[in-house]
């Protein structure tokens, strides 16, 4: 697809002034020092909050792939929004529109229409993101405390800081709290930039997301992204066993306890990836196929190929009468510079890993090309005519 320029103009930079404040806060550890205490605490808000926001905004509010109590649902969404990355109701509404449009032009956040700065951080400061469709989030929305706790968006965020401050002082507030909150920052915003440009892809998801052994590490398991946007009702996000997935195994003790409980894991056939793929994913990376072959060579190919016969007008005069009927005729003609099936298999087993799915996709990619050229030679064929 056609790399698309960031909507820069959108973006209210002043919008970003307390989000560049946080991170040249961080420097006055140069005057505070860098107490062996504070790192600790650092360290510890770090993960505590990271496992909110992978445990909690991602997989419980985001894709419910658990459940528990109402008080504990309250906890860690309070937990997760002391991280500063705005209210729990807010992310999972951002995040559902993410997975409803991931990798497309629609998707904000997508690297490979918007650059990787925008798509890591740049997106947050664009006033079409600030208030998602909150109709997607009605499962939320009906809980009086999380929309409470929504709107009060920074409130979490400024206890923990004040309590980080009146603990242990200046250098507690910066190393602990600062330097553990832009750190979280990155390595959040991460699984929407880097796990959608490096790393491998195990399955065929019709977009760009990609495992990282890495970021799995930094991230408490996120990293295995392209596990997740395979099957992404599953709590647990390291399929394999090698895949290490922290988020998935404090959850799996709070199981133990029944502070939460129906932990979903994908199946078998899921994870060997013996299922074939749904309809969306087939029409995308149809789309993504038949993207690679030239339509306009494939037209030009075809008109010099009928010069001296009369198709070029039937076509015309198919047009004239009905649009739609042209495809038809094409499809009963054949049709040559037209890749074949074969053709369009080998170039799809170039591009896309191997799937149950590949002949959905070649086939379904060989009547968009089909109707791609129809329609090229449908508009130069009533323009000559």
């Amino acid at each position: 697809m056609p790399h698309r320029t960031p909507p820069h103009s959108d973006v209210v930079y002043p919008a970003a002034i307390p989000f560049v404040l946080t991170h040249l806060v961080c420097v006055a550890a140069l005057w505070t020092g860098v107490p062996v205490a504070a790192v600790a605490v650092a360290l510890a808000l770090y993960v505590v909050r990271m496992w909110a926001i992978t445990a909690g905004y991602h997989r419980y509010f985001s894709h419910r792939s658990y459940k528990t109590s109402r008080i504990l649902q309250f906890v860690i969404a309070f937990l997760g929004q002391s991280s500063a990355q705005r209210g729990v109701i807010w992310w999972a509404a951002v995040h559902r529109h993410h997975h409803l449009h991931s990798d497309t032009e629609h998707d904000v956040h997508s690297p490979r229409h918007h650059g990787f700065w925008y798509s890591h951080v740049g997106w947050i400061f664009n006033p079409s993101n600030w208030t998602p469709d909150y109709g997607t989030v009605k499962d939320l929305t009906r809980y009086p405390e999380l929309v409470w706790l929504d709107r009060n968006t920074y409130l979490p965020a400024i206890l923990l800081g004040f309590g980080v401050w009146a603990w242990g002082g200046w250098a507690m507030l910066v190393v602990g709290f600062f330097w553990s909150t832009v750190l979280l920052f990155h390595c959040t915003f991460f699984i929407n930039s880097l796990a959608h440009v490096s790393g491998s892809q195990r399955y065929l998801t019709g977009d760009d997301s990609r495992n990282n052994f890495w970021l799995a590490l930094i991230t408490l398991g996120e990293g295995w992204h392209n596990n997740h946007h395979h099957y992404q009702s599953s709590t647990r996000q390291g399929f394999r066993w090698w895949e290490i997935d922290i988020s998935f195994y404090v959850l799996r003790v709070m199981s133990w306890f029944r502070l939460v409980w129906d932990l979903r894991s994908p199946p078998e056939a899921i994870v060997r990836g013996d299922r074939p793929v749904g309809r969306k994913v087939v029409e995308k990376v149809a789309g993504e196929l038949a993207a690679a072959f030239s339509v306009e060579r494939i037209a030009a190919g075809v008109r010099e190929a009928w010069d001296d016969s009369n198709a070029i007008e039937e076509l015309a005069e198919r047009a004239r009468r009905a649009r739609d009927q042209v495809e038809q005729a094409l499809a009963e003609m054949s049709l040559p510079h037209l890749p074949t099936i074969p053709e369009l298999r080998d170039k799809a087993e170039e591009m896309f890993n191997e799937s149950p799915s590949l002949d959905a996709i070649v086939n379904r990619a060989h009547e968009i090309l089909a109707a791609a050229v129809a329609e090229h030679l449908c508009d130069t064929a009533l323009e000559s005519a």
